[in-house]
């Protein structure tokens, strides 16, 4: 199983689930990918990591239903300056959600909008890195925005986290673009949703 020893700027670094039912989600997870799951403390909001083969894969937190939030899953991307993608963020049409915050003895996190309102986070890493392994059964393999402003969410991932992309698809049927990670290497992509996103349904 190949462990995920580099985390270059901009490329997804973690995924975190937001339930209401924390031990459902432990048991189905457990069942579905043989993850296991450890809980933190109440210091730390009982967030709960998931591990696959003892490598961590993805975090849980609770959520309130009361919140009137849905129950979901979020990715974050790496940077070395939280602050800057704030600032950028706000400069090229996107938002923020949650400002960043310092986890001690962990890293910065920062939950932002883009361009087209969907909601990506940023972490800035001390010590905690991100995902142990990817791209083998049970571990996360791809990460995927969809999004009916497609021109001005490229751009964003560009001037905001930095991405360098590579152009796979540029016809009306078919409108996409990768985060390149070298020659031929892909770390994320970004698909044109307006032809198929249903109404109400916003970009994520």
């Amino acid at each position: 199983m190949p462990k995920r020893d580099v985390h270059p700027v901009g490329a997804p670094t973690w995924i975190e689930l937001m339930t209401s039912d924390p031990a459902k989600s432990k048991a189905f997870y457990g069942e579905l990918f043989a993850w296991t799951s450890e809980e933190a403390g109440e210091e730390l909001g009982n967030y709960i990591t998931f591990s696959k083969d003892d490598q961590p894969v993805a975090g849980g937190m609770g959520n309130n239903p009361e919140n009137g939030m849905p129950d979901v899953w979020s990715v974050y991307l790496t940077t070395d300056d939280i602050k800057e993608v704030k600032d950028r963020a706000l400069a090229n049409g996107g938002g923020v959600i949650v400002e960043p915050m310092e986890i001690p003895n962990v890293g910065t996190m920062a939950v932002v909008t883009d361009a087209g309102q969907a909601a990506i986070g940023a972490w800035q890493p001390s010590e905690f890195e991100g995902f142990g392994v990817l791209e083998e059964h049970g571990a996360p393999s791809w990460f995927e925005l969809h999004t009916r402003d497609y021109d001005a969410a490229v751009r964003f991932y560009q001037k905001v986290f930095g991405w360098e992309i590579q152009v796979m698809g540029d016809s009306p049927e078919f409108r996409y673009t990768c985060r390149a990670d070298g020659p031929g290497g892909m770390l994320a992509g970004i698909m044109d949703a307006t032809g198929f996103l249903p109404e109400g349904v916003p970009a994520h």
